[in-house]
């Protein structure tokens, strides 16, 4: 097989990916945002934890990541924007996950648990 086709064979695996990695991602909420849907009421909510890690979610921010910019690049250009997003996604998963032990007494809601490494994988 000549290089040229392996560049084409390697684009045509590579975009659909990349598109299918862009749309596993979840849909985590900001961490100020998740602060907010907390008990106040919570008496772990007054505890020193709590309120260290919502001064450090009110200073949470993301770079933002463009998927037109992404595309001007090229196939690997998308497959690197969907790896950005995917670890902005695993960043406010941890961090709201944080908060909620520090802050609530309420059971952990499954979209924050941890997953095992084989299901991480398979995600």
């Amino acid at each position: 097989m000549s290089n040229a086709l392996k560049k084409i064979s390697a684009v045509k695996t590579c975009v659909p990916l990349t598109l299918v990695a862009a749309l596993a991602a979840g849909c985590t909420s900001m961490p100020t945002d998740y602060a907010a849907t907390l008990s106040k009421q919570d008496p772990k909510w007054t505890s020193p934890e709590c309120q260290e890690i919502r001064a450090t979610a009110a200073n949470y921010k993301e770079q933002k990541v463009n998927w037109a910019a992404g595309a001007l690049i090229g196939p690997y250009g998308l497959a690197i924007v969907a790896a950005g997003k995917e670890h902005q996604e695993k960043q406010r998963v941890k961090m709201a996950r944080e908060m909620h032990l520090a802050c609530s007494s309420q059971p952990l809601p499954k979209n924050l648990q941890e997953r095992p490494a084989t299901q991480q994988k398979i995600r």
